[in-house]
């Protein structure tokens, strides 16, 4: 494997796209030296296979507002890699949406669920529309339009989208609906339905606690605990909100979040139930501003224009969007003494940042690990689907626990350098390189 030429001609094959290409050069960079010492991967033309998605779908999304206005967005939908199922992963409704966004989310997407070891491929999709400001009629005739179109590509043992960012359980149900009138079946299409017709419980909060999970393996590697520990994060949306609830739990000290107006900070901690039910309701209203927060306890102050990424912290956890931690939010991090960095959004930090966190020694998880509970329990709900059955929150929660364990096992054992330190990035991606690589080597060439 040529690492230079292989990134010179993604970049060329993919110009104006800097997220996909930003997610390609950093997965081969940490699987190079692997794939060289591994011959059959090279033969095979595995790495640019992978590179290239297997279908994006790309469509236009009609609808009328409550003015009788016709509108018009965009849809996508990215179905990178189905070698060891079928494609799995997000739809997000935000105006920043484009074909580099999907692109690269489902990049990643395959590989993050290779780590789960559930049968998943990769995927992702959504659109440009925006639902905030929209009344939920209008965020209805959208979700029906949208998939009117999406529901041609997907299936329960084809593609099996979720929610995202703007994407919760009311688009959830909106689109599922649709699905169910077009297609005249109640299959497990989506994940992140409604209790009542075939969701499961916790998903809401899986991603935040898969986090917490995988951070306390990072911990634990290190024969530390979470316990008191200062931590701050990003966001206050919905995983954010999972994130704050397992913090609480496990008796860390959660001292600030932040949205985009600035962020808040509570030397009294937003540990109580009433503090972290408000990030929810917040989330809720989606006004997107946290400075609400601050009108509400006493204890909180909030800080307008600001990044969070300046509070002094032992722990620092990424829960909002792509690209949100830059070089210099990584050096503030550091000058504070930061112990852990952790990406619970995708990819979470830039390059910058994480070449200077892994300068500094600092233990740094990315996204692809990290944050894979969300869809982890989502293959959970896949399951449960399939055999028609439901399981407790606790069931859930443990069969959680034990993929996050496996997932951080598997970054230890694939990542662990000379020195003792532990490359997550690079035990992530080798990780979930080798089962996908493998699939699609005993699955053969089509000629």
């Amino acid at each position: 494997m040529d690492l230079q030429k292989l990134i010179k001609q993604t970049e060329e094959r993919n110009p104006g796209q800097p997220l996909y290409n930003q997610a390609v050069r950093e997965v081969l960079e940490t699987i190079c030296d692997f794939v060289n010492e591994h011959p059959k991967y090279d033969h095979y033309k595995i790495v640019e296979r992978l590179l290239e998605p297997e279908r994006i779908v790309k469509f236009k999304v009609t609808w009328v507002d409550d003015k009788g206005e016709i509108q018009v967005n965009r849809g996508y939908r990215v179905q990178h890699n189905m070698a060891i199922g079928p494609y799995k992963g997000g739809l997000r409704f935000h105006p920043t949406v484009t074909e580099d966004t999907m692109k690269f989310l489902a990049f990643e997407q395959t590989f993050k669920n290779s780590l789960t070891t559930l049968p998943m491929g990769g995927g992702k999709g959504g659109s440009d529309f925006d639902p905030k400001g929209k009344s939920e009629g209008e965020v209805m005739r959208f979700c029906q339009s949208f998939m009117t179109e999406l529901q041609k590509y997907i299936g329960p043992d084809t593609d099996v989208p979720a929610g995202d960012i703007g994407v919760g359980g009311r688009e959830i149900g909106f689109m599922y609906g649709q699905y169910k009138r077009l297609r005249g079946e109640h299959v497990g299409v989506l994940t992140g339905k409604g209790l009542e017709w075939g969701g499961s419980l916790i998903r809401p909060e899986a991603t935040g606690f898969g986090a917490v999970y995988f951070l306390e393996g990072m911990l634990a590697a290190k024969k530390d605990t979470l316990k008191g520990k200062r931590c701050i994060i990003s966001g206050f949306g919905n995983v954010a909100w999972g994130t704050a609830l397992k913090l609480a739990e496990l008796g860390a000290n959660l001292v600030a979040i932040s949205g985009p107006d600035g962020y808040i900070i509570d030397e009294e901690g937003i540990s109580t139930p009433e503090k972290i039910a408000y990030m929810d309701e917040l989330n809720a209203t989606r006004n997107n501003v946290v400075a609400p927060f601050a009108e509400k306890f006493a204890s909180a102050k909030f800080i307008p224009g600001k990044k969070v990424w300046e509070v002094p912290c032992e722990i620092a956890m990424t829960c909002a969007i792509q690209n949100e931690l830059n070089g210099d939010d990584a050096k503030a991090l550091i000058a504070n003494n930061v112990k852990y960095v952790v990406e619970v959004s995708n990819m979470g930090c830039t390059a910058e940042a994480v070449a200077e966190l892994q300068k500094a020694g600092i233990s740094f998880a990315p996204g692809k690990a990290a944050n894979a509970g969300g869809v982890a329990t989502s293959g959970l709900e896949m399951t449960q689907n399939a055999a028609h059955l439901g399981w407790t929150a606790a069931e859930v929660d443990a069969k959680l626990h034990g993929i996050m364990n496996s997932i951080h096992d598997n970054c230890v054992k694939y990542g662990t350098e000379a020195n003792g330190y532990i490359n997550y990035v690079k035990g992530a991606n080798i990780a979930g390189f080798i089962k996908v690589a493998d699939a699609m080597i005993a699955q053969g060439i089509a000629y």
